[in-house]
């Protein structure tokens, strides 16, 4: 069944409310019909199993027939700091985060960003939440993540301790993992980390003194492996082996 994000207001009684661009989309894209069921996820987490009442060009009346008990976000939230790619790279990584479960994605301004397009680049932030709402459809999440307009270097060093742990990958860092990382704590000290940050730096990487503030900052600077990942590869790769140690990828068995 295809899934719908539908704002709380929309939803009276057992009854909910589609319109705006998911509209067009209902009758002439997916040609869906009265009677025909979908999902409906009230933007806040809460999902229904409902029936399509009437379609017209404007709306879509839904009668919610079931609520769903079912939550496909991560128990820890992670937080991607993504240093500013070149060209089109940050559709790409709005996307695939969002599928890995993140929560809010910032594009990071570091030393050897290159803003090209002038501000028109930090006008980019709509279409970023519409390609994560989207990919939240695909992936049944729960929650829509929010992806930022970009800050400096030094904002994010500022919400430092808004976090339980820093993740930092750095191609000049040799030996010490997310294995050693995970294995240097206790259970209970795993079972603390609620909230984690991954930082990944740009095409160019990190100045050697913004990993010298990241570490003063607490943040923990690891390797992925032996082979140099493209900024938009790290990310994903820090995530996945994150969710893997903390959260829920990989399933629970």
């Amino acid at each position: 069944m295809n899934k719908f994000f539908v704002p709380k207001i929309n939803f009276h009684g057992d009854m909910a409310t589609i319109d705006g661009e998911d509209v067009k989309h209902i009758y002439k894209v997916l040609r869906l019909h009265e009677g025909d069921e979908i999902f409906l996820n009230n933007c806040e987490g809460k999902e229904f199993i409902g029936e399509i009442s009437e379609i017209n060009k404007k709306q879509v009346i839904v009668k919610i027939k079931e609520t769903i008990n079912t939550y496909n976000e991560s128990p820890v939230e992670f937080y991607l700091y993504q240093g500013m790619p070149k060209s089109g790279k940050m559709d790409l990584i709005v996307q695939k985060a969002t599928e890995l479960g993140v929560k809010e994605i910032t594009p990071l301004l570091t030393e050897r960003v290159v803003v090209k397009g002038g501000t028109s680049e930090f006008k980019k932030a709509d279409r970023w939440n519409k390609i994560a709402l989207e990919a939240c459809k695909q992936c049944k999440r729960s929650l829509i993540p929010v992806t930022n307009t970009p800050i400096e270097f030094s904002t994010f060093i500022s919400k430092k301790n808004d976090f339980d742990i820093i993740v930092v990958p750095y191609e000049n860092e040799n030996g010490y993992g997310i294995k050693k990382l995970i294995q240097s704590f206790s259970k209970s000290e795993i079972e603390k980390i609620k909230k984690a940050a991954v930082i990944i730096g740009p095409e160019g990487g990190f100045e050697e003194e913004e990993i010298k503030q990241l570490k003063d900052a607490g943040a923990y600077i690891v390797t992925l492996g032996p082979r140099i990942l493209r900024t938009e590869t790290a990310g994903f790769v820090c995530i996945s082996l994150l969710g893997y140690e903390l959260g829920d990828l990989g399933g629970s068995i």
